[in-house]
């Protein structure tokens, strides 16, 4: 299958949402010896990375795929961790002007310490450790960034929403916001984990599981193409619902397409997988490919970064290349 990726280069795209930094901390436990205070032996610290995640594993997605501009729009806190995500957001290419510093949040933070040592090539997870919200938005803060999300939408080709946190950025108004650009005619492409019922005007991307929640399980959520064709018809625009190993299924103009997957053999790390196939969609809508041909596209990204283990791997445009090469309809 061919496609010109070089229209990639000319989208202008913003990413919306609850960012997130995430924190890897490698234990090398052959180090480790037993505490003289507690009765437990301690992770040694051998290597620390840090990765942009949530929304932010959005916006190193798309740019990877290396459009004209990609904006990110979200909440911070005034600590360290979101020094550090916009420090990394900035480094890779993003324009972070827009984001909004509240020193009464948290930066939504997860740190996952992986010990290695018991066994040769085994890396051992432990429960990750969390910061995130527990309080709604402060009106303040939710009018700043509604300006910022005002300005933003003149600016770029495509919108994309990343609503995740049950405390997120994404507040009833700034989603009535949202609604309302689409409804003007702003491409927006949302992916919402618990409200995705809550949107119109907009192009939603949720997968089966997030579907049927939407319908309150009147629809089962292995009705793939039934619940895409509802979500159209509730949203009065497009929808997408992704599927996993068996692609993904859209639903324009009351016409249901089944987009296979893209073949993938051998060991696999679906985390992040979401987040590419939104990326790769955005990237490829703001291009001016047609929706279906985006999904393909957005199917095959999600194949190159589901072979990345052990991290929420990106898909470059010549990885996708040589993927949608042998990808067949």
């Amino acid at each position: 299958m061919k496609y010109d990726l070089k229209k990639l280069g000319k989208g202008r795209i913003g990413v919306i949402g609850d960012f997130c930094l995430d924190v890897y901390w490698h234990a090398d436990m052959t180090k480790s010896e037993l505490s003289r205070e507690t009765p437990h032996f301690p992770l040694p610290i051998v290597e620390e990375r840090l990765s942009p995640g949530g929304a932010g594993n959005v916006v190193m997605n798309l740019l990877a795929l290396e459009p004209k501009s990609v904006s990110a729009l979200g909440v911070f806190g005034a600590d360290w961790r979101g020094n550090a995500l916009k420090d990394l957001l900035r480094q890779a290419g993003a324009d972070v002007s827009s984001v909004v510093t509240d020193a009464a949040r948290v930066t939504n933070t997860y740190v996952k310490p992986l010990r290695k040592g018991f066994a040769e090539n085994v890396v051992y997870e432990d429960p990750r450790l969390d910061f995130t919200n527990y309080d709604a938005l402060g009106e303040a803060t939710e009018r700043k960034l509604l300006a910022a999300l005002s300005k933003l939408a003149k600016k770029i080709d495509v919108l994309c929403v990343c609503d995740q946190m049950p405390f997120g950025c994404i507040t009833s108004k700034i989603r009535a916001k949202i609604v309302e650009l689409g409804r003007a005619g702003l491409t927006v492409v949302v992916d919402s984990r618990d409200r995705i019922g809550l949107y119109t005007d907009v192009i939603v991307k949720p997968n089966e599981i997030e579907s049927a929640r939407a319908f309150k399980g009147e629809i089962p959520e292995t009705e793939f193409a039934r619940l895409a064709a509802a979500l159209e018809t509730r949203t009065g625009r497009p929808a997408i619902v992704t599927a996993g190993d068996r692609g993904c299924y859209v639903s324009e103009k009351g016409h249901v397409t089944h987009v296979k997957a893209c073949t993938v053999t051998g060991e696999i790390d679906f985390c992040g997988a979401g987040d590419t196939f939104l990326s790769g969609l955005a990237a490829s809508t703001a291009a001016g490919f047609a929706l279906v041909d985006a999904a393909r596209i957005a199917c095959c990204c999600s194949a190159v970064t589901i072979k990345k283990l052990k991290t929420t791997g990106t898909a470059s445009r010549p990885e996708l290349a040589t993927k949608l090469k042998g990808y067949a309809k």
